[in-house]
């Protein structure tokens, strides 16, 4: 049985840019319905839309984020992402960390360091002196990851010395 994304090209693209609204039975506002233009599936246009209609067409905000399937407080956090970066702002970003949380610039640099005074250390006694230092665990495999990590964009951004 096909899914209802392979049928359909525009519900395979809004899941394909995390832009497909979860619950699209939620947006009432009847001028956003009788639009033919108008997709209630699609997030961002859902969004977008909710705030134009406070701020051009003078609807109350309580008003308008209720007709658009959203509260008060989500309204404004919608209105600070588009005055903030525009409606490419009202697309999901990437789900997931957006960095390392532990092993920052900041202590792989301490930890870099440590291989410079010592350059044949294990990645276990790197471990254990972030532990020590740092206060916190963190497992062999993860600083070897991040010193490779490093030196590869280290290596990415040096300038070729020609020949």
């Amino acid at each position: 049985m096909a899914t209802a994304a392979a049928v359909d090209p525009k519900m395979a693209a809004l899941v394909a840019t995390r832009s497909l609204n979860p619950h699209p039975e939620k947006v009432t506002d009847a001028v956003f319905l009788a639009s033919a233009f108008c997709d209630p599936r699609d997030v961002v246009q859902v969004k977008y839309e909710m705030v134009r209609r406070a701020r051009v067409d003078r609807v109350p905000v309580t008003e308008a984020a209720r007709a658009f399937g959203y509260c008060r407080q989500a309204f404004y956090e919608v209105a600070a992402a588009l005055d903030a970066g525009g409606p490419a702002a009202l697309a999901a970003g990437r789900p997931g960390p957006k960095g390392p949380r532990k092993l920052t610039d900041q202590v792989m640099d301490v930890v870099e360091g440590w291989v410079a005074a010592d350059p044949v250390p294990t990645s276990a006694d790197l471990a254990a002196r972030v532990e020590s230092v740092f206060g916190f665990s963190i497992h062999r495999r993860s600083v070897e990851r991040a010193l490779t990590r490093r030196q590869r964009i280290r290596a990415a951004t040096e300038p070729k010395s020609g020949s």
